[in-house]
């Protein structure tokens, strides 16, 4: 049997907070920690190359690689769970220490680590071509610590490319659409439509929502009552609602606006101003004595986190009169200079029926999703717009509006939404089986998840 000391490669793996201390020793002793982050979902090549050249730039080389439920590389990914990801790496020598990071970008890792080299493969040097959108903010972020960032150049693969090209990872339905696409050009027009819409104004109006969630440990049944006890240990709060439907169009658009409500009381306008976007404005009217609605979330904090129960804080009655004037009139006001109005209504009292009407009015294009959720279930149907250019449900939804239990979903487009509602274009979501649109003279078309 061999003398040489190995490293068990899950003996490197390590949590985030732990390896920042790691770094903290090796600063304390004049010795310097080189950084690298990404997914890291198929090793190959170009990762080796990648990694040993990152070694060469620090006396301790850490390698971070994204949690599996922030991986945005497409259906089926990442192939190997993020522990097996990590692992992978851990068993390469060049590499000292190994950590998942549980946030969608890489910002928080670096402030915990603060490396003296950041190193990031040749296919990041250029920030037009970083589809992550993230590199210059991960640059700052090293240099705000007094690190650099550092390009390897090497040879480079792509596991995407690798994936797609030589793994069946695609259920047949949608390996047939995905082969069409390729064949026809429809990823090509497809990025010509984003491009056109790149320099639009879209103006969303909807329900502000606060997304609380309590993390909590289980402790056990409580002495003297039929109840779970459980330990408070941190608490998140996110900008939902309107406001994550505006994050998400910004990504996409030059400049949007937001239409929306806030309480009096616990407004979080705070809050909701630091997790806008730059481009996105936001127009809030006041709602006296009213909290904003906040959905507060208890989770158990364990391996696999769940959901234990939900505590809705809002007051959904309709608007005061003189409110709903004046969203009206701020609607009328700025829906002259948007392209394209969106509505998310999550039925918590925002929108009644004059606003609708002044929304169809208005709107040079009049998109809308109405959602049914625990606080207003059977209240929201899509129904309450008679008239739009487009609207998405899913497929309870859609159930609800029409009172059709049993009838197929092309029946409930074709035969029923598409009477009842003035509206060219349709798209029902059938959760883990894809969608199905709908345009007028054209039918249906099946499209699988991605």
């Amino acid at each position: 049997m061999s003398d040489v000391n190995i490293r068990p490669a899950r003996s490197k793996v390590r949590p985030i907070a732990e390896l920042g201390r790691i770094a903290d020793e090796a600063h304390a002793n004049n010795k310097s920690v080189a950084l690298c982050h990404g997914v890291f979902d198929l090793v190959h090549l170009g990762h080796i190359r990648h990694i040993e050249a990152a070694r060469a730039e620090g006396d301790l080389l850490m390698v971070t690689l994204t949690a599996d439920r922030f991986v945005n590389k497409g259906p089926g990914r990442p192939i190997f769970p993020d522990n097996m990801r990590a692992e992978m790496l851990a068993a390469l020598e060049y590499v000292d220490y190994v950590g998942i990071n549980d946030n969608p970008t890489a910002e928080p890792v670096i402030d915990t680590i603060r490396p003296d080299v950041y190193v990031k493969g040749s296919d990041y040097e250029n920030p037009e071509d970083d589809i992550t959108g993230k590199i210059d903010d991960e640059r700052l972020t090293v240099e705000r610590h007094g690190g650099r960032l550092v390009y390897t150049k090497d040879i480079t693969f792509s596991s995407s490319t690798l994936i797609n090209r030589y793994l069946d990872v695609y259920d047949p339905p949608l390996r047939d659409l995905l082969d069409r696409m390729r064949s026809d050009q429809s990823l090509e027009r497809l990025m010509g439509v984003l491009d056109k819409v790149r320099d639009s104004k879209v103006l969303l109006v909807g329900d502000a929502i606060i997304d609380e969630y309590q993390y909590v440990e289980a402790m056990g049944k409580a002495a003297k009552e039929n109840i779970l006890a459980t330990l408070f240990v941190e608490r998140e709060i996110f900008a939902g609602g309107i406001f994550a439907a505006a994050n998400h169009v910004a990504s996409f658009c030059r400049e949007v606006e937001i239409i929306t409500a806030l309480g009096d009381d616990d407004s979080f306008e705070d809050v909701v101003r630091r997790n806008l976007k730059p481009n996105v404005t936001l127009n809030a009217l006041r709602i006296p004595g009213r909290p904003t609605t906040r959905k507060t979330r208890f989770v158990e904090n364990g391996y696999s986190p769940r959901k234990l129960f939900e505590v809705y804080t809002m007051n959904d009655h309709p608007l005061p009169q003189d409110l709903v004037g004046k969203l009206n009139m701020l609607i009328a006001d700025k829906a002259k200079g948007a392209d394209v109005v969106v509505v998310t209504d999550f039925g918590h009292g925002l929108i009644g029926a004059s606003t609708v009407q002044q929304l169809i009015a208005s709107a040079k294009f009049l998109a809308v999703n109405t959602q049914s959720n625990s606080g207003n279930h059977g209240y929201n149907p899509i129904t309450k717009y008679p008239k739009a250019d487009f609207f998405s449900i899913d497929t309870p939804e859609a159930r609800l509006a029409t009172r059709d239990k049993f009838s197929d979903v092309a029946v409930l487009i074709e035969k029923h939404l598409s009477e009842r509602i003035d509206c060219d274009k349709i798209i029902i979501t059938l959760g883990a089986h894809g969608c199905m649109a709908y345009e007028k003279g054209k039918g249906i078309t099946r499209i699988p998840a991605f």
